[in-house]
């Protein structure tokens, strides 16, 4: 994980202090569904504001298209968050993420795995002006 300060962007400082607190309270291996239930109370106690599993319609040939894609969160219209449960993340976890982040336009992503030990080798940031340039 790379290291968030709180100065530099406090967003996502915020969103990964409710996550930790959820992983310290409730330990590993739990479905994501529980994660997913417990982690929107924490965003709530913190002041956030977020869409649970939206359906993100994506414009095609001038024509919107529902994909069917539905990220697990969109915290405060800036940061998507995809959380997971398993023993390790996989590559096809942060494409997942990539893709929702570019078909809502959205610049910031957080992937979170619950079942990493220790928690924080399983939080990814991403950034889209980062990877693309």
């Amino acid at each position: 994980m790379e290291h968030v300060r709180k100065d530099s962007d406090p967003l996502t400082y915020a969103i990964i202090g409710a996550a930790m607190d959820v992983r310290k309270a409730l330990g590993c291996g739990l479905l994501e569904s529980a994660y997913h239930a417990f982690l929107c109370v924490g965003l709530t106690k913190a002041g956030l504001s977020y869409i649970s599993q939206p359906i993100l319609a994506v414009e095609y040939e001038g024509i919107k298209v529902n994909t069917g894609f539905r990220p697990d969160l969109i915290v405060n219209d800036r940061v998507i968050v995809e959380l997971k449960a398993a023993s390790e993340l996989l590559p096809v976890h942060k494409a997942q993420l990539l893709t929702y982040m570019r078909l809502a336009r959205i610049e910031t992503g957080l992937l979170l795995n619950f079942n990493a030990v220790p928690f924080t080798k399983g939080i990814v940031r991403m950034v889209l002006s980062l990877i693309q340039a």
